[in-house]
């Protein structure tokens, strides 16, 4: 795969409010937020976490996406006007694991990760993709490109 780029995600503000995430040096690829005036513990971060052949031949895929909370002031801060910087509060952690077998193909894996994300998204006795649109999204996951598709599908890693 080629160097790593830009990750843009969406929250679930009304109105969305999209964020930049950035390639960060690491051992590991990793992407990470960069909101003005919040501390970069306290930023979103989306890290592939493992691509790791098992005994068995198959490879399992771990990604990891951290929504950090932070703490909101009380007070105005001091009588010399000092505002402490905000703090974490909480981190919310998403793992999504995958286990492929070495004979399953990109197919194969967008088609797991469709059902998979159709339960998360809602799937009810009443629709079956909940709030995704599976006729559109049908081959997004084969045809996708970006490293998080890529990583899932075909196993490849963003550097």
């Amino acid at each position: 795969m080629s160097a790593m780029a830009n990750i843009l995600v969406k929250d679930d503000s009304n109105p969305l409010v999209e964020f930049t995430c950035v390639p960060v040096t690491n051992n590991r690829p990793k992407w990470r937020a960069q909101v003005a005036g919040v501390p970069v513990d306290g930023q979103l971060t989306l890290e592939l976490l493992a691509n790791t052949r098992l005994a068995s031949g198959a490879y399992r895929r771990v990604f990891k996406a951290v929504v950090s909370v932070l703490e909101t002031l009380g007070a105005s801060g001091t009588s010399a006007g000092y505002v402490a910087p905000p703090k974490v509060a909480y981190q919310i952690p998403v793992t999504v694991t995958m286990v492929v077998d070495p004979r399953a193909t990109i197919a194969d894996c967008a088609n797991a990760i469709k059902i998979a994300v159709g339960a998360i998204a809602g799937a009810s006795a009443t629709t079956a993709t909940g709030t995704l649109n599976g006729a559109s999204a049908a081959d997004a996951w084969k045809s996708g490109t970006g490293p998080i598709t890529r990583f899932f599908t075909a196993g490849e890693d963003a550097t």
